[in-house]
């Protein structure tokens, strides 16, 4: 995990809320966001505790949004789960999947990126996709 993913993420997620993008999509950068930073930590603090620093990361995310009555409305849901937090999961498991799919790539070339930049190519690409399904689906679908 860089940095860059960091800040890629971190702009999306500033961009959607700026924009005024549903909570669903917005939630799909949260995610990502929480996962990104959990690894930046771990990586910055020289130790292997990634998980503790997702769980960190995801409570004090989620607390603060619950608390300010963010997330919690009842007439702010998909599929009856709450738009933010069902979109925050769906990022942290699009973006892990994707960091999984670079290292996959990665190792079946030699450890070589196909291409340049793919190791934040391919996060943000999925998150874009998902956020555009989404989108199709909460606006276009209705």
């Amino acid at each position: 995990m860089c940095p860059v993913c960091a800040v890629a993420v971190g702009v999306g997620l500033g961009l959607s809320r700026w924009l005024k993008i549903d909570d669903a999509i917005s939630g799909l950068w949260v995610g990502a966001l929480i996962v990104s930073l959990s690894f930046i930590l771990a990586k910055w603090t020289k130790k292997n505790l990634t998980f503790v620093y997702f769980i960190f990361f995801l409570v004090t995310t989620i607390i603060p949004l619950y608390y300010y009555k963010i997330i919690g409305n009842p007439l702010n849901t998909l599929w009856g789960i709450d738009k933010l937090l069902f979109g925050t999961a769906t990022g942290i498991i699009l973006f892990s999947l994707s960091l999984l799919l670079h290292g996959f790539l990665k190792s079946r070339h030699h450890n070589k990126s196909y291409f340049p930049f793919q190791k934040v190519i391919i996060p943000l690409v999925t998150l874009l996709l998902a956020s555009l399904i989404l989108y199709w689906r909460i606006y276009a679908g209705s």
